[in-house]
């Protein structure tokens, strides 16, 4: 399922936003508590600055004695009221910012334990958006919300007692005008929501599309595809920028009609009020009183209102994370076996597998392999070599059939073992952020200095290292960019090396190596394969002569097998395809 493939309502999505709170419940009490006081205090000061207003008869005529214990009560409220609106902010800001770490957390665990299927099959620039910038918009989302939701209930909640203390009459007039901003807000909200989710959609694309041409930018100016690559970006940034506008438009139009609500009802409070006061029903302090709270009472509408554009934002985007969270796990490795013999026996039985149901490509393989051979699998692109790669390493279950390893079926065993029973070196090479030493240990971070060095030098790594500005102290930029493509493969080797493993997988481990240095490190591999099961996916078949056996794929079966002299002389389609290596290279 794609990210924006979710069918959760808002009201799921909400719920699950605030599911995420239940652990910092200690921050709710406190932040509701912090609003009842902070709030509470706010909403005395109207009433004293009416006291205040009726001991001022007029000109000349004050009653000081009685109106400086007022206004030390004013100054006493609205330092406690600013005391506690910081302590619910702080409140507020902690159960926002905790929710969402334990949301980061939770989407990228998930994405540990995914099938590698999901990963392939969703555009990594989509997942990283969902992960970065989609779970930001989250936070952003929860905070306002949280900081409105607290003040705003209590705030309209407190201005209604205070105003049906005053007089009942005008605040039923409030409140019977108050259903008029529920409605502008929910009219527009619905609106606004579903052009904010497609919004996302388009934001996660175009964030995959970037990450892919930033990642190959050699084969964009290779072929020259720079302005193609900039017309593309640009029909998709004006499609955001389409969708983008009508967002805020709908968005924008929320304040303004609120506003225009709240106007109506401060002017009915104003006119009717002014009539009572006349007829004798209000004094001149209460009146101001009761439209300063009208004033108060409709501002958390305002504001509520206002963070609808961030509300719905932060929807659009937790629904596509949720949708991260919600996929479905590889099997667990519960009560599977953790210690398995592993001699290098291997067993492939009957195994069939496809990618896609609908289009077969691996049917009926059978493979018997005894420790310590030395098997490559060689054949035309698309054959099946990476897939069975993928199989062993349980990357991919098969379909049908099984792979054994000493008897016992991989299934039957934990991941985390199967695949410590492999080491790996891809054609593809990674390394990550962080000094060359890091790089090296990352399969064995207990090694000692002289197990790394050795191992680097057996991989013909240890020379250039020590010729980097800091040696093995050297900061690897993002994937390697500042070491050439040779040396970050000699460091994938090196990784290797220092595992030691019982089985191997070389797929093309050395293609990317100038010839002198891949001579030196087909001897070290001699070294590391002797008494080793290996797998070894070649192109170029000059470096698979001395294989125990040759596995020759097409279209997922294995058509021919046997050693180099052996497959030569049958003069089948190996020999053709070594023939017409031999043909060109000469």
């Amino acid at each position: 399922m794609g990210l924006n493939d979710s069918k959760s309502t808002s009201s799921e999505v909400m719920g699950r936003l605030l599911s995420l709170t239940k652990p910092y419940r200690r921050y709710w009490i406190m932040a509701v508590a912090s609003a009842l006081i902070g709030v509470g205090m706010s909403l005395l000061i109207p009433v004293l600055i009416g006291d205040a207003i009726n001991y001022v008869v007029g000109p000349g005529d004050v009653d000081f004695a009685a109106i400086l214990p007022v206004l030390a009560w004013m100054g006493a409220a609205i330092l406690v009221s600013s005391l506690f609106q910081w302590l619910m902010t702080y409140c507020t800001n902690k159960l926002s910012f905790y929710s969402i770490r334990d949301l980061r957390l939770q989407a990228f665990g998930k994405l540990q334990k995914v099938p590698l299927k999901y990963i392939d099959s969703n555009s990594h620039g989509d997942l990283i958006q969902a992960m970065v910038d989609d779970v930001d918009r989250i936070s952003d989302g929860l905070l306002q919300g949280f900081t409105q939701l607290f003040t705003g209930v209590v705030t309209i909640l407190g201005t209604l007692l205070f105003m049906l203390s005053i007089n009942v009459t005008i605040a039923l007039v409030v409140v019977v005008l108050t259903p008029l901003s529920f409605f502008v807000a929910s009219f527009i909200s619905r609106r606004t929501y579903s052009k904010f989710k497609e919004q996302s959609a388009i934001r996660g694309e175009l964030t995959g599309f970037v990450e892919e041409m930033l990642g190959n930018q050699k084969v964009v100016k290779t072929f020259c595809y720079e302005d193609r690559a900039v017309e593309k970006f640009s029909a998709m940034n004006e499609q955001l920028n389409q969708v983008g506008v009508m967002a805020q438009f709908y968005s924008s139009l929320t304040n303004p009609c609120t506003r225009f609500v709240n106007g109506v009802v401060y002017a009915a409070v104003g006119i009717i009020g002014a009539v009572s006061a006349v007829r004798g029903n209000l004094n001149v302090g209460q009146l101001n009183s009761f439209l300063i709270y009208a004033n108060q009472y409709t501002k958390p509408f305002n504001e509520i209102s206002g963070v609808i554009t961030e509300l719905q934002a932060a929807l659009a985007a937790a629904r596509r994370v949720f949708s991260v969270i919600d996929q479905e796990t590889e099997p667990s490795d519960y009560g599977l076996a953790e210690q398995v013999r592993c001699d290098g026996t291997v067993d492939i039985e009957n195994v069939a597998f496809s990618y896609v149901p609908e289009r077969p490509l691996i049917e009926n393989l059978n493979l018997n392999i005894r420790a310590g051979e030395r098997v490559a699998v060689v054949g035309p692109t698309g054959c099946g070599k990476t897939t069975i790669i993928n199989l062993l390493m349980r990357f991919y279950d098969v379909d049908r059939g099984a792979i054994r390893l000493n008897g016992v079926d991989v299934r039957e065993m934990k991941r985390k073992t199967l695949r410590s029973m492999y080491g790996m070196v891809l054609q593809e090479t990674w390394l990550f952020r962080g000094t060359v030493r890091d790089n090296i240990k990352y399969g064995r971070e207990d090694a000692t200095e002289e197990e790394m060095v050795a191992a680097a030098k057996a991989a013909y790594a240890h020379n250039f290292i020590k010729r980097l500005p800091e040696g093995y102290e050297t900061m690897i930029t993002e994937d390697g960019g500042n070491l050439s493509a040779g040396q970050k493969q000699l460091l994938c080797i090196a990784r290797v090396m220092l595992t030691r493993p019982p089985m191997l997988i070389l797929d093309e481990a050395t293609s990317n190596i100038d010839t002198l240095t891949e001579i030196r490190v087909q001897k070290a591999f001699e070294k590391l394969m002797e008494g080793r099961t290996s797998f070894v996916v070649a192109h170029r078949l000059s470096t698979i002569q001395e294989s125990d056996c040759i596995l020759v794929m097409d279209a997922g079966h294995i058509i021919e097998q046997g050693t180099h002299e052996e497959l030569l002389a049958k003069g089948g389609f190996y020999a053709d395809l070594y023939q017409s290596q031999f043909a060109v290279s000469r």
